[in-house]
């Protein structure tokens, strides 16, 4: 009888927040949602960053914030944020640094209110504030490294998705990335968190869906 070797279907990890039903999901983070005092009335439109801010944004009074339309960074933030009945004044391509530009757009005279976690990666507001752009902050979620991260063993051919660099971060306390693996990032942001002797994947897209397209190209 001929003997065939039979491919063995490498796992694909994924450590984000969302789960994808091709993926074997790992919440790299605990997130802890926050109530600062905001009032809404002192600013003409909202930034949002992430799904987690319209989370925390359900906390407040709807008639305080509804009526302020939003800069929302990615497709998914966006329809958060009109699931909630908000109005989307614009929507970036996913990364941080790019929001600039889109600020760029309205006049200087606008007051924004940037809703976003204690820790960030991108700088965007510094750049808009330096060019006479008012932006304000506030912290309404902040982020932890789960605890399942410590019990978690990663086969040794398997695919890693990371969905932003505290993902990574998370991971690298507990865990270390094999030479083995195959690493795929959702942007340039995260990739910049790795070990330099890794060189990842980097989806061009900023989307889970996006990332799990090449998982499944290359596995």
């Amino acid at each position: 009888m001929n003997s065939s070797k039979i491919k063995t279907m490498k796992t694909i990890y994924l450590f984000s927040i969302a789960s994808h039903p091709k993926a074997r999901h790992i919440n790299p983070l605990k997130i802890t949602l926050l109530k600062p005092e905001i009032d809404f009335t002192q600013y003409d439109n909202i930034i949002i960053t992430s799904q987690q801010a319209t989370k925390a944004l359900k906390q407040y009074n709807a008639e305080e914030y509804l009526d302020k339309s939003a800069l929302c960074i990615s497709q998914k933030s966006a329809a958060a944020f009109r699931k909630i009945g908000g109005e989307v004044l614009a929507i970036g391509d996913g990364y941080g640094d790019n929001l600039t530009g889109l600020i760029r757009e309205y006049p200087k005279k606008k007051k924004w209110l940037y809703l976003r976690a204690a820790k960030i990666a991108s700088d965007f507001v510094v750049q808009c504030r330096e060019e006479g752009y008012r932006i304000d902050e506030a912290v309404v979620y902040k982020s932890e490294c789960s605890e399942k991260l410590k019990n978690i063993q990663v086969s040794k051919e398997a695919i890693l998705i990371f969905t932003s660099p505290s993902s990574i971060e998370c991971f690298l306390h507990h865990n270390q990335i094999e030479p083995t693996h195959k690493v795929i990032v959702i942007g340039e942001s995260s990739a910049k968190s790795l070990p330099t002797s890794i060189k990842p994947i980097i989806s061009k897209e900023k989307s889970i869906e996006a990332c799990m397209n090449l998982a499944l190209e290359i596995i």
